[in-house]
């Protein structure tokens, strides 16, 4: 079974980064670019993990955070959330909001890449 992983930004050069990064190693990858097209993403089949952009259009990546973990069936569910506001609040409310990692951009790939990684268990080479 493929690990596949859902990208949740509406810049495309970073879409482009983060889907040749987790395809390079191998995960299965799809990308939507608002939070609502997340949301239906989410329920037409359920990713392993999803990076989260805060800062799209339709609903907000808390709101979108907030409403996977609202279904008991989105449990496994891994989230990062990934932002260019790097303040402490933010990141707060993201853990608070069920978010089980913050990354704040600009971000080393080398590093996003081993939180994936060790988030679905997987052993870094």
């Amino acid at each position: 079974m493929s690990i596949e992983i859902l990208i949740v930004d509406d810049a495309p050069n970073i879409v482009l980064s983060l889907e040749f990064l987790m395809k390079k190693e191998g995960f299965s990858v799809r990308s939507v670019g608002d939070g609502e097209a997340a949301l239906q993403a989410v329920e037409e089949k359920k990713p392993h993990l999803v990076l989260l952009d805060v800062m799209i259009p339709k609903k907000n990546g808390y709101e979108v955070c907030e409403a996977i973990r609202a279904d008991p069936a989105n449990r496994e569910v891994k989230i990062i959330m990934l932002t260019a506001k790097g303040r402490e609040v933010e990141q707060e409310k993201g853990l608070a909001l069920g978010a089980d990692d913050y990354v704040t951009k600009p971000f080393a790939t080398r590093e996003l890449v081993l939180k994936v990684r060790d988030m679905l268990g997987l052993k870094s080479d």
